[in-house]
């Protein structure tokens, strides 16, 4: 990493918490110690579009995390364009640069021809969805980690300082912005969630990683939906996940004054019942003594007023921060848990007989179906996995009309032939219906490689597609799981704009598929900077 890449990790980016005890002089020694000399600056020009393409009309294609407000990570044959026997002859049209990025973070979300994403240093791009040239580009002060979501007047996403922006999506020109939690932890990795003038953004925070400092006063974070108006930004409620505010509770033996209760960030994009009025997330685990019911939950809020209507605690007594698996524990509650926590969006599925059921995946390895007009009451469970700290279900599945298809990660550092492989479950019953094995990575001498499959999946009729920590893209046949299209984007890649690419893990977000084209990120675990961008032939 360059020297400049690795301050803004420190300052803005994912060592934004281990930064935070150091001053900006020692935070720049710092870089300049671990760094390679920084690159020279790509050209202002280098990928433009010339000339620029039409405005952007229409709103179909991949909006947001899950494509609609279900965030079943479903395309349609219609809005997606490819069919199961094109899947094979799936070549590259074209790979993008992240300039002096370690990882991709931002999931593309298209739109009238044209993507939307966020990276690493804050850069927001637009680009066109053929060619993949630069349109414009919008630089926020702080990492941009949630996919984008796109309205008529506006493009809206948060950064990892709490901040939600509103652009236009034609230029970029910034509409309003909105600090929407005050916690200097506060940060924004789900998706916001747009719905009829309304934008309703889950908060999350890095207060986990600041419990590894003895002297910090762990923890005082609450995870929180906001809703706000897109015109303007402003407010209009705000619902804490655990209502009632954290307190003094001991002092830790190095004399620092504790607080409870803490945690249940919200990580995920919400999931919306339109029908119900309400608004679905699943929630982390708690930070600090004492325990709270609603940790590693899922709740289901009133979309007018924000109030909570019901919540369903999925696992108790899961207090746990980072200072647990550090050499110094004195911040890591007095009866821990195993931090299987949600990092994933409900799904929202109505069956065919007018039920419906909200479905999540948990790091713990189970995947949970509820039912949303019983307040939350369970209808089935599935194990899949062992779970773990970045064990069972991490970012998330998809799910057609039939079945509901989760990968799983069960991530060990020193066995990197540990974990992965992808399941198909009935929506209705959780029955499995078949199991995907893992591949034996090829990639076992590089850190960070493995066999788990920690991204999202996204689907289409007929086919599923799940990413590895190989780097490897495929894509299995929703009939029995086997594997029709297999890509390695564990490579250098020329791209559009000119930037030294290359690829890496595929971990924190899944592809998008839209007009005949998939888009996925590669690098996060073992390093990569690029957008790559499929499509038949490469046509």
């Amino acid at each position: 990493m360059s020297r400049q890449s690795i301050l803004s990790a420190l300052e803005t980016g994912l060592m934004k918490t281990q930064g935070a005890s150091l001053t900006p002089s020692e935070r720049a020694l710092v870089a300049a110690y671990l760094g390679t000399p920084d690159s020279a600056p790509v050209a202002a020009s280098a990928g433009a579009c010339a000339p620029v393409p039409a405005p952007m009309s229409g709103l179909a294609g991949w909006n947001g995390w899950g494509a609609d407000i279900t965030n079943s990570r479903f395309q349609s044959a219609a809005a997606g364009g490819i069919a199961p026997s094109q899947v094979p002859n799936l070549k590259l049209k074209w790979a993008f640069g992240f300039p002096g990025a370690s990882s991709t973070v931002g999931q593309p979300t298209v739109v009238g021809g044209r993507i939307f994403m966020g990276s690493e240093d804050g850069t927001v791009y637009s680009l066109d969805a053929r060619t993949g040239c630069i349109i414009w580009k919008f630089k926020a002060p702080a990492m941009v980690r949630t996919a984008i979501s796109i309205g008529e007047h506006g493009a809206y996403f948060g950064d990892v300082n709490g901040v939600i922006y509103a652009l236009r999506p034609d230029s970029g020109t910034l509409l309003w912005e909105t600090r929407v939690d005050s916690h200097p932890a506060a940060r924004i990795t789900g998706a916001p969630l747009l719905y009829f003038g309304r934008l309703f953004v889950p908060v999350s925070s890095g207060e986990e990683g600041s419990g590894m400092d003895p002297a910090y006063a762990c923890c005082t974070f609450r995870g929180s939906v906001v809703a706000l108006e897109v015109e303007s930004g402003k407010q209009i409620w705000k619902s804490y996940i655990i209502p009632d505010a954290p307190q003094p509770t001991r002092r830790n033996a190095k004399g620092t004054q504790l607080w409870g209760p803490s945690g249940a960030a919200v990580w995920s994009a919400p999931t919306l019942g339109a029908s119900r009025k309400a608004v679905y997330v699943a929630v982390g685990n708690s930070y600090s003594d004492p325990p709270s019911k609603f940790s590693d939950a899922v709740l289901a809020l009133d979309m007018n007023t924000g109030k909570i209507l019901w919540t369903r605690q999925l696992t108790e007594g899961d207090q746990w921060n980072l200072a647990c698996v550090n050499p110094d524990k004195t911040n890591c509650p007095t009866s821990p848990g195993d931090d299987v926590d949600f990092g994933s969006s409900p799904i929202f599925r109505t069956l065919p007989n007018g039920h419906a059921l909200v479905i999540v995946g948990q790091k713990s390895g189970v995947v949970h179906a509820l039912d949303p007009d019983q307040k939350g009451k369970i209808v089935w469970q599935t194990r899949i996995g062992h779970g773990g700290l970045l064990g069972g279900i991490e970012w998330g599945g998809a799910a057609d009309d039939r079945l509901v298809y989760f990968p799983l990660s069960d991530f060990e550092d020193a066995k990197p032939e540990a974990g992965g492989g992808l399941f198909a479950l009935r929506i209705d019953t959780g029955e499995k219906v078949w199991y995907a094995p893992p591949a034996k990575p090829a990639c076992v001498k590089i850190e960070g490689c493995s066999a788990a499959q920690i991204a999202p999946v996204t689907v289409i009729p007929g086919v599923v597609f799940s990413g590895s920590m190989d780097g490897h893209l495929r894509a299995y046949s929703t009939a029995n799981g086997g594997v029709i299209w297999d890509v390695d984007t564990l490579k250098d890649f020329t791209t559009v704009n000119g930037v030294a690419a290359h690829g890496g893990s595929l971990n924190a977000t899944g592809p998008t598929i839209a007009r005949g084209m998939l888009y996925v990120n590669s690098g996060y675990g073992m390093p990569g900077n690029v957008l790559l961008a499929f499509s038949v032939d490469g046509k």
